[in-house]
C-alpha cells in the first residue's frame, strides 16, 4: 500500500478530497503543526478545521502502522517459505489489523499445541480424511493410525489427536474467525459477577456484582468501572455470545454431511470454539470495547478541558491569593498584575477569636501595602471558612473575595517547573501564587500541569495513556495557540505549547528577554538562539507583542501577510494604525483586489476580522461567583435547598458541581433539564455558573445528590421527561431487577454512578 493508496482511502472515510488529505499529508511531514495548518494554510487544505486535520493525521499514522505489519510479516512468511503470490496478495489487500493478523495466524510460529503434538504422532492424514467428510468410517480408518510406540494406543486416542488438528484447522481459517468476531462484536453480552469472598471489600463496585447487558449498549464508564473491578480482582467478567449461535456459525462453514465422519467434525467444532474460538475472540471483544470505551472516556476528558482551559480570565489584577488551612495556617502571597511575587506570610485565622483580630489586621495592613485589587481564596480544605472570614473583613477600598479552583495546585508546587520558577520558596508559596495567577489566566497557569492532575477527567488511570497524552495534548495545543501568548510575559512552560516551539527554544527565548528586554516585534524572534525560519514561520502568528513597533504584532495576522495589510493601507491612503482604530477605514476595504493564487478569500476574511479586533481573546469576560453564606460542609445541606454553584466535572451519565461544602454533588443526566437529555454536555460545561436543587443528601457516605429542574417539576421521578415513560417499559437488563445502575436507567437513585465516580476517579 502506498501513500497515494493512503491518500485515496482517507478521502473517501473523511469524505474530502484527495488533494486536500495530500496537501495536510506534505504539511505535517515537513513539520507544520495542526493550528498552524488549520489557521493559515486555509486557501491549500479547502479550510480544513482542526478537527479535520487531527484526524488526517490520527487515520495517516495507523495506516503506516498497518503497513508496517504488513512488511514485517510478509518477511516472517518468505523466511519460513510460506509465502504465495496468492497469500501476498490476501495479505497487501487487508485493511485491518484483525484481517491481517487472521491471514498470518496458520503460519504465525507458535508453541507446542495439542495439535501439533497430533501431528507428530502422525495422525494429520486422519485428520484430513475424517474432515473431507466422504463418508469414511472414522473408527476403522483410526484402527491403521494406532501406534503404541508413538503413544496412539487405541481408537480413541487417535480420534482425540485427528480432532485436536481439525480443531486448530477451524481456529485458524479466517472466514470462520471473521464471522465469529462479528458475532461477538455484535451479540455478546458481559456479564460481571462479585469475586467469591469480595461483597464487603469490593462494595464500591456493588452495582456490577450481579450485572449484564449486550456489550454494544454498555456506556464507556460502565465498561472501564467493571474493567477496574477486575483488574482489581473485585469482579469477574466474562464476554460472550449464544453458544449455540456460535457453534451453528461453525458448523454451516464447516460440516457438510451426516456421516460417522462429519460427526466427529461437529465434535472438533464444539471443542475448537470452547477451547480455542471462544477465548480469542473474547479476547479481541474486551480489547474491541475498551477501545470504545477509551475514545469517548478521551473524549469527554478533552472535551472537560478543553472548557476549563478557556475559562474567563479575570486579567491583570493585583492579586492576593491565599492557601487555606486550618492547623498550620493560611498561606498568602501578594502578586503584582503581571503575577510577579511581591510578599508571602502566614495567617491563622482559625486558632481563636483572639488569634482572628490579629490576623484581621494583617491582612487589612497587607492589602493597603500592596494595593490588592482582589482576594483570591483556595477552595481546598478550610477554603469556605476563609471565605467568610476574609469577607468580614472591613477594608479602606473595596476588595473583591474570589472562590479559586485550587485542582493540581499542589502538583504544580512539587513540579520541576515550581523549583526552576521559584528556587528560593517552599511548596506552600508556590502553590498560594498558582492559586492566584490561575484566577489572573487559567490557561497560563494551567499549562504548567499535567492535565490528569487538573481534576475533569475519569478513568485517566484505565485508558490507553498514549492516546490520552496525545489528545491532551493536542487540546492545550489548541486552547494554547486559540487564545494566543503574550511573548513578554509568557513562561517557558506556555511557550512550549505555541505551534512551531519546544521546550528547549523555549528557554532559549525567556533567556533573551531576561538578557535583552522586552521584545519589541515579532522580527526580532529570529535573533534567538535556535529558533530557525520553520519554527518563526509555525509560531510568529501565535505570539502577540502589545505596544511593539508594528500594531499588527499584537494582532493574529501572520507576518507573512503584513505586506497585504501595508498594500490596503496605501490603497486607501492611509496608515495601518488608522485602519485599526476607524470602522469607517475598514468598511472600504474590497478584498476582491487583494486575492491571488496564494491568498484567498478564508485568509482575507481572517485578516479583516484581526483588523476589527485585534489580538481577540476568544474567552468569555470574566464573572465573579460566590456560594450560598453560611452552606459551608455536608451537615449545613437539607433537601430542598436551592444554591449556586460551578460544574466542575462533566460525565457520560451527568455533571460534577461544587456547591461550596467540600464535596461536589452530581447532578444526575435525568436531573439536568425538564426535557430528556442524552449528553450532559450539551446542557452545561466546565465552569459554568449553575442554580441546584439538592434532592437528597447521604450524609454517612458523603454523598450528595443535585437537580437542575425547574422548580415545581417532581425530582426523581422524570414525570417531567419525555423519555421517562419509554424508559419505564424497556425490560431491566439486568437479570437482578433491584441492583439497576442508575447509568442505564434515567429514573433511578441518582447516587448510583456517584458511588462508583468517587472511588474510581
Amino acid at each position: 500500500m502506498n501513500n497515494d493508496t493512503f491518500i485515496s482511502i482517507i478521502g473517501k472515510e473523511q469524505n474530502i478530497t484527495d488533494n486536500q488529505v495530500q496537501t495536510v499529508a506534505s504539511l505535517l511531514s515537513e513539520g507544520a503543526t495542526i493550528p498552524f495548518i488549520s489557521r493559515y494554510r486555509k486557501e491549500a487544505t479547502g479550510s480544513l478545521d482542526e478537527v479535520a486535520v487531527t484526524a488526517i493525521r490520527d487515520r495517516l499514522n495507523q495506516l503506516r502502522e498497518l503497513e508496517e505489519r504488513k512488511e514485517t510479516i510478509l518477511k516472517s512468511l518468505e523466511k519460513h517459505g510460506y509465502l504465495t503470490d496468492e497469500l501476498q496478495e490476501k495479505v497487501l489487500a487487508a485493511e485491518s489489523m484483525a484481517v491481517l493478523e487472521d491471514l498470518y495466524l496458520p503460519y504465525k510460529p507458535k508453541r507446542r499445541t495439542r495439535a501439533i503434538i497430533a501431528k507428530e504422532k502422525g495422525l494429520e492424514p486422519l485428520a484430513f480424511i475424517i474432515f473431507e467428510q466422504k463418508g469414511a468410517n472414522p473408527v476403522k480408518e483410526a484402527e491403521f493410525f494406532i501406534a503404541p510406540e508413538k503413544g496412539v494406543e487405541s481408537v480413541e486416542d487417535a480420534l482425540a489427536g485427528a480432532r485436536d488438528i481439525i480443531a486448530e484447522i477451524i481456529n485458524e481459517d479466517d472466514k470462520a474467525r471473521a464471522r465469529l468476531r462479528n458475532l461477538f462484536f455484535t451479540k455478546a453480552v458481559i456479564k460481571s459477577r462479585v469475586a467469591s469472598g469480595m461483597e464487603e471489600k469490593g462494595a464500591k463496585f456493588r452495582d456490577y456484582f450481579d450485572w449484564e447487558e449486550p456489550v454494544t449498549d454498555v456506556p464507556s464508564h460502565r465498561m472501564l468501572a467493571m474493567k477496574r473491578g477486575e483488574s482489581e480482582n473485585f469482579l469477574n467478567l466474562d464476554i460472550l455470545p449464544d453458544e449455540d449461535g456460535a457453534t451453528d456459525i461453525l458448523e454451516n462453514l464447516f460440516v457438510n454431511g451426516e456421516g460417522d465422519d462429519s460427526a466427529q467434525v461437529k465434535i472438533a467444532i464444539r471443542d475448537c470454539y470452547k477451547r480455542l474460538l471462544s477465548r480469542s475472540m473474547e479476547t479481541e471483544t474486551r480489547l474491541h470495547s475498551k477501545e470504545r470505551a477509551d475514545i469517548e472516556a478521551i473524549k469527554v476528558f478533552a472535551d472537560n478541558l478543553r472548557q476549563l482551559l478557556l475559562a474567563p480570565p479575570l486579567g491583570a489584577k493585583r492579586i492576593m491569593a491565599i492557601d487555606p488551612g486550618f492547623r498550620t495556617g493560611c498561606k498568602i502571597v501578594c502578586l503584582d498584575p503581571q503575577g510577579k511575587l511581591l510578599h508571602f506570610d502566614t495567617v491563622y485565622p482559625h486558632m481563636s477569636k483572639k488569634k482572628a483580630l490579629a490576623e484581621t489586621e494583617k491582612i487589612k495592613f497587607l492589602c493597603k501595602e500592596f494595593d490588592i485589587e482582589i482576594i483570591g481564596v483556595g477552595n481546598g480544605t478550610a477554603g469556605r471558612e476563609t471565605e467568610a472570614f476574609v469577607k468580614t473583613i472591613s477594608f479602606t477600598k473595596p476588595v473583591q473575595v474570589i472562590m479559586v479552583n485550587e485542582s493540581g495546585a499542589s502538583i504544580y508546587s512539587a513540579s520541576e517547573a515550581a523549583r526552576e520558577e521559584f528556587p528560593d520558596h517552599d511548596l506552600t508559596v508556590r502553590g498560594s501564587v498558582s492559586i492566584g495567577r490561575r484566577l489572573m489566566d487559567p490557561l497560563a497557569e494551567l499549562v504548567k500541569i499535567d492535565p490528569k492532575s487538573i481534576g475533569v477527567g475519569q478513568y485517566q488511570h484505565d485508558v490507553n495513556q498514549k492516546a490520552l497524552k496525545q489528545t491532551l495534548d493536542d487540546v492545550v495545543m489548541s486552547c494554547v495557540n486559540g487564545v494566543g501568548v503574550d511573548l513578554n510575559r509568557a513562561s517557558a512552560q506556555l511557550l512550549t505549547y505555541v505551534s512551531g516551539m519546544n521546550a528547549g527554544v523555549a528557554k532559549n527565548i525567556i533567556s533573551y528577554r531576561e538578557k535583552n528586554g522586552p521584545f519589541k516585534s515579532r522580527q526580532q524572534l529570529t535573533e534567538v538562539p535556535r529558533l530557525g525560519p520553520k519554527a518563526f514561520e509555525q509560531s510568529a502568528g501565535f505570539l502577540r507583542i502589545h505596544d511593539g513597533e508594528n500594531p499588527l504584532d499584537a494582532s493574529a495576522v501572520h507576518p507573512e501577510s503584513y505586506y497585504i495589510v501595508d498594500a490596503i493601507a496605501k490603497d486607501l491612503d492611509t496608515t495601518v494604525v488608522d485602519i485599526l482604530k476607524k470602522p469607517d477605514i475598514r468598511h472600504q476595504i474590497d478584498v476582491s483586489k487583494y486575492i491571488t493564487d496564494s491568498v484567498g478569500l478564508p485568509t482575507l476574511k481572517d485578516i479583516l476580522d484581526e483588523l476589527a479586533k485585534p489580538g481577540r481573546d476568544p474567552r468569555e469576560k470574566f464573572e465573579a461567583f460566590s456560594f450560598a453564606d453560611g452552606i459551608e460542609k455536608i451537615e449545613d445541606l437539607r433537601s430542598g435547598m436551592k444554591l449556586p454553584g460551578i460544574v466542575t466535572n462533566i460525565t457520560a451519565f451527568g455533571a460534577f458541581v461544587d456547591i461550596g461544602v467540600h464535596q461536589d454533588g452530581l447532578v444526575h443526566v435525568s436531573q439536568m433539564a425538564d426535557r430528556f437529555v442524552k449528553n450532559p454536555a450539551d446542557i452545561v460545561k466546565v465552569q459554568q455558573k449553575v442554580s441546584v436543587t439538592v434532592l437528597e443528601v447521604d450524609f454517612a457516605r458523603n454523598r450528595i445528590s443535585l437537580s437542575m429542574k425547574t422548580q415545581g417539576k417532581k425530582s426523581g421521578t422524570g414525570v417531567e421527561n419525555p423519555g421517562f415513560k419509554k424508559a419505564q417499559n424497556r425490560k431491566p437488563k439486568n437479570k437482578d431487577k433491584k441492583n439497576l445502575s442508575s447509568g442505564n436507567a434515567p429514573f433511578n437513585n441518582p447516587l448510583a454512578e456517584a458511588l462508583i465516580k468517587s472511588g474510581l476517579k
